[in-house]
């Protein structure tokens, strides 16, 4: 699906902030309420909004740490690749999960607890998966911008 500047500009108001009514999109975009509810609804329907989310401050929750595990495999064909993907998204630590070209061959950031949780994590769940190499860790000291 092909999208136009209005299309971008409905987008670029859903990032900021996907609570808005419907009414106040259109007068963002300066267009009518229907033609904006299409697009809207096209944009869901061919799969470029995937979802709506709420952004979680976990330090005001006190619900742990962030940290971000690179990760590196034995072998890189599609196969073991695949598997990888499929046994990472049971890992309900991993929040998100991402395939990367260079030095590792995942980026995986990980919400724990604490360090014991993390150790506990990396060793018995982690690397414990089959194909894995090497788990190169780095702990989150403050969130700087999240979008």
């Amino acid at each position: 699906m092909q999208i136009d500047k209005v299309d971008e500009k409905i987008l670029n108001v859903l990032k900021n902030n996907a609570k808005l009514s419907l009414k106040e999109i259109s007068e963002k975009v300066e267009l009518s309420k229907t033609p904006v509810y299409e697009r809207i609804k096209k944009l869901e329907n061919s799969g470029i909004i995937e979802k709506y989310v709420a952004i979680i401050d976990n330090r005001k929750l006190n619900d742990g740490m962030f940290v971000f595990c690179s990760v590196s495999l034995d072998v890189q064909k599609l196969k073991e690749i695949n598997h990888f993907k499929e046994e990472i998204r049971k890992l309900p630590e991993v929040q998100e999960c991402y395939l990367m070209g260079g030095a590792n061959d995942f980026l995986l950031k990980v919400l724990v607890k604490n360090l014991e949780h993390y150790h506990q994590f990396s060793s018995g769940k982690l690397a414990a998966l089959e194909n894995v190499n090497q788990i190169k860790s780095t702990f989150v000291l403050d969130v700087v911008k999240k979008s």
